[in-house]
């Protein structure tokens, strides 16, 4: 089981609301993909609240790690650009998604969990990020820990996040970061160099999303890239948070979500071809709407994403 910990919320585009949030993606597209997952987070007993716990549950993500409360519902506004990339404002003050507290942790985790996933607003917001922080340094060591930055920079004012980040990075077992995560955390456009600064600060497989271009990855002395399949983008909502879902469920289902794991350059190729394969699948898509893992065996049967339409 893998335990998807952060934000749930409601994205506004274009004045229409959809379900959202980095990790709520995530755990969705995991529960798609057919790997046992749970959400640890705060939701709110608002109608929004209620459908963002209905949609999880609906896509096989168990709650039993979830918190309620009666803030609202964490709120983004996201425009979409002429390529299909989307910008984003966010409602936070009061509301849900920061409202977890290390009193609704449990104690243990439970021995069914092999990974723990965190990153997006949930290494932003006070008091959640501290909360995750804390679970982040207990668990690592015990299981894989998987991070995923997706930095929101309209949302960071201050240098104790770029402090926060790099601890969360020596914590983790995987990170998986984008072109633009890595320009902003390091303040290079040089991915290569900035994979190899996170392998010698504690991670051990980085892995680098470069859009259309598709993804590189790091790990021990092996380094390898992947082109993305040729796909119409929609959007490219959910495509990072598909890509990083694909990534963990892919090392579920060849049981190497250990500690200590090792991957040959065959097995990168491989997970890598499968994330971006999601990933395109999802931009195809309006909205976070990753694939089933049906679907996905389906478009990779076909030949990839070339040949999936709307």
């Amino acid at each position: 089981m893998i335990v998807v910990a952060g934000e749930a919320l409601i994205d506004i585009v274009d004045g229409h609301e959809r379900p959202g949030g980095g990790p709520f993606n995530t755990a969705r597209a995991l529960g798609r993909l057919g790997v046992p997952v749970g959400f640890l987070g705060r939701l709110s007993t608002d109608a929004r609240g209620r459908r963002l716990a209905a949609l999880l549950e609906g896509d096989g993500v168990g709650l039993q790690l979830s918190s309620l409360g009666p803030e609202p519902t964490t709120i983004a506004r996201a425009s979409v650009d002429a390529a299909g990339v989307a910008v984003y404002a966010f409602d936070v003050a009061g509301t849900s998604a920061p409202s977890l507290l290390p009193a609704a942790v449990p104690a243990d985790l439970g021995p069914e969990v092999e990974a723990v996933h965190a990153g997006t607003l949930g290494l932003v917001l006070e008091p959640m990020a501290s909360t995750l922080m804390q679970v982040l340094d207990r668990e690592r060591g015990r299981r894989v820990v998987i991070l995923d930055p997706n930095v929101r920079p309209g949302l960071i004012d201050d240098g104790a996040y770029r402090a926060r980040l790099r601890q969360a990075i020596a914590m983790s077992d995987i990170v998986k970061a984008s072109e633009t995560d890595i320009a902003w955390i390091f303040g290079t456009d040089d991915y290569e160099k900035a994979a190899a600064a996170m392998l010698a600060e504690g991670a051990r497989l980085v892995v680098v999303t470069l859009g259309a271009r598709g993804a590189f990855a790091l790990h021990g002395s092996s380094s390898v890239q992947v082109p993305a399949p040729r796909v119409e983008v929609v959007d490219t909502i959910g495509a990072g948070d598909a890509f990083g879902a694909a990534l963990a469920a892919w090392m579920h289902g060849h049981h190497a979500l250990h500690p200590g794991f090792r991957l040959t350059e065959k097995d990168l190729r491989a997970v890598l071809a499968y994330a971006c394969l999601v990933a395109s699948l999802t931009c195809a898509r309006a909205g976070a709407e990753p694939p089933t893992r049906a679907q996905v065996l389906a478009a990779s049967a076909r030949g990839g994403a070339r040949q999936v339409g709307r």
